[in-house]
């Protein structure tokens, strides 16, 4: 049980605090124990839990990426336009078109920084200007309502009304992230790719010493990130019944706090899907308390700023812990190598 705690502290850690947060706001709001409000909870959610987990796969391989929420925007808008073209298709044509459009702007990422050697937040800042500088000039800002029958219908999977009267409804967008999860989980954790991944993220030049392909493993983050990009871009256009060019904008930073909150490392070579989640339902959480209690949405943002300086302070310290650990045994290998020498 003790070797299961200190290998998963930082999970651990973070059920507790959304437990003790859910405690003290079941006794100062009405609703939020409601059942209800918890499947709001998971609906809203659904999307940043699918961007987290894309996000989690290129920081683990030691990346870092910015642009993930404007490529979801663009996906939304061009899988809109292209099913109109085609006659209104139907679900798998629509995961088709906005996977492969989310694959291919992932994609650009990855072959800019290992191309031209651009870090990567770098080459992320580039493209999230760059991709939304277009869809806005392509657009003009205009919102697309006229979309397929079959994307507006709301698909619920499970119902319940009320007392009041009203229905607690889990819908698609939830069963969407709980199976990329669950991909995501299979492969960081049970595929030889993945296992290369963090040995990559972890120590870049010791994995190319040992033969692991460097740009195939920035292309696989990149890509995967991409994917999942355009499945919560077409499931975000599912739940708003609409497409928006800007609905997306600003996620980037909300999901990137969540990410490194669940003790994904900056660094890279480490993370894990479970904090992942959990820390993208701590943001939510806090977000949903905030507005039963009616306090200001920019006190969101604030304490949004709060958490990403909490959580890059503590993946810095944890990188830092490394250094003494990694200078400590190099010095001990030294110096047997040099008794055993003489």
């Amino acid at each position: 049980m003790r070797k299961l705690f200190v290998s998963h502290t930082t999970e651990f850690m973070l059920f507790a605090v959304i437990i003790a947060m859910s405690l003290v706001l079941a006794f100062t709001t009405d609703r939020f124990f409601t059942l209800g409000n918890v499947f709001d909870l998971l609906n809203i959610s659904a999307v940043n839990i699918i961007f987290a987990v894309g996000l989690l796969v290129v920081l683990i391989s030691g990346g870092i990426d910015i642009s993930f929420a404007v490529a979801a925007s663009i996906v939304q808008y061009v899988t809109a336009l292209a099913l109109e073209r085609i006659g209104g298709g139907g679900w798998l044509s629509g995961f088709l078109i906005a996977a492969g459009i989310g694959i291919v702007l992932g994609m650009i990422n990855a072959f800019l920084i290992h191309r031209f050697r651009i870090i990567s937040i770098v080459a992320t800042i580039a493209t999230f200007n760059v991709y939304f500088g277009l869809l806005m000039f392509f657009t003009k800002g205009v919102s697309i309502y006229n979309l397929p029958d079959w994307l507006t219908n709301r698909v619920i999977i499970y119902e319940r009304e009320m007392a009041d009267g009203s229905w607690a409804e889990i819908t698609l967008p939830v069963v969407v992230m709980a199976v990329c999860t669950l991909a995501t989980w299979l492969f960081i954790t049970r595929t030889t790719t993945g296992r290369q991944l963090y040995a990559f993220g972890d120590n870049p030049e010791g994995a190319r010493r040992f033969g692991i392909n460097i740009g195939a493993m920035q292309f696989i983050a990149f890509g995967w990130l991409g994917l999942m990009a355009g499945i919560a871009g077409l499931m975000q256009a599912h739940y708003a019944q609409e497409v928006v060019p800007n609905a997306l904008y600003g996620r980037e930073l909300d999901v990137l706090a969540a990410v490194v909150l669940g003790g994904a490392r900056l660094g890279g070579g480490k993370g894990s899907v479970l904090g992942c989640v959990l820390g993208v339902l701590l943001v939510s959480i806090t977000q949903n308390g905030l507005n039963l209690m009616g306090v200001s949405p920019f006190a969101f943002k604030m304490i949004v700023g709060a958490i990403i300086l909490v959580a890059i302070t503590l993946s810095s310290a944890r990188i830092g812990n490394l250094v003494p650990a990694f200078t400590t045994r190099k010095s001990t290998d030294d110096r047997s190598a040099h008794s055993g020498g003489s």
